[in-house]
């Protein structure tokens, strides 16, 4: 299922379980989403943004219009804060770094994305090491954009997949998890109605 974390007249802030889609797909067998399960509890409930099927942790979605325009502008307009975790095969050479790739669909191979330096859209991806064992690492990972499959591209290209990604890991990578390891961890935004300053976590399963 799902955990509401937070709600009001204006939000309803999510804890979305990995494998379950957050919108629905094309095709019956691909209706079940998060989404769905919360407008049968919440018809008013308005999506303003999305995680991938695998990836885990906090979605927040509109109970408004109203709430739903300010919210996409936020996001259009980078000023939400997202922070993720992640389990990436081996050990990074350095603590932290910035990754400035830009991204856009690989049309040969859907549903990918590829890096393209002269048609791609700017993609800019910050990490640091939390954590580092003997064959993976645990990342911060800060999205300074919003590209789908930025963070999962963004780290398999500088040689750190996450582990079980099914869409960009190598063999070795993608058979250390039976799931993405990637959650959304902390969320912070402006509330659309008054303005202040609100922040959440989802505790990280992994």
């Amino acid at each position: 299922m799902f955990c509401i974390l937070y709600q009001d007249h204006d939000l309803l802030v999510l804890d979305k379980p990995s494998g379950l889609l957050s919108v629905p797909g094309r095709g019956p067998d691909l209706q079940d989403c998060l989404s769905s399960r919360v407008q049968a509890a919440h018809p008013e409930a308005l999506v303003v943004h999305r995680l991938d099927r695998d990836t885990s942790g906090l979605i927040v979605m509109a109970r408004n219009p109203a709430a739903q325009r300010h919210l996409g502008e936020q996001f259009a307009h980078r000023t939400v804060e997202k922070h993720y975790l992640a389990l990436v095969f081996g050990q990074p050479a350095e603590r932290s770094g910035t990754i400035d790739l830009p991204m856009r669909k690989d049309f040969e191979h859907p549903p990918r994305h590829r890096i393209d330096p002269a048609f791609g859209r700017a993609a800019e991806t910050a990490w640091r090491v939390i954590e580092l064992f003997v064959d993976r690492s645990r990342l911060e990972i800060v999205p300074r954009t919003g590209r789908s499959h930025q963070i999962r591209l963004h780290l398999a290209t500088i040689g750190h997949p996450i582990l079980g990604d099914n869409l960009y890991a190598h063999d070795q990578a993608r058979a250390m998890s039976p799931r993405l390891m990637l959650h959304a961890a902390r969320l912070s935004l402006s509330h659309p109605a008054t303005g202040e300053r609100l922040s959440w976590s989802a505790n990280c399963p992994f």
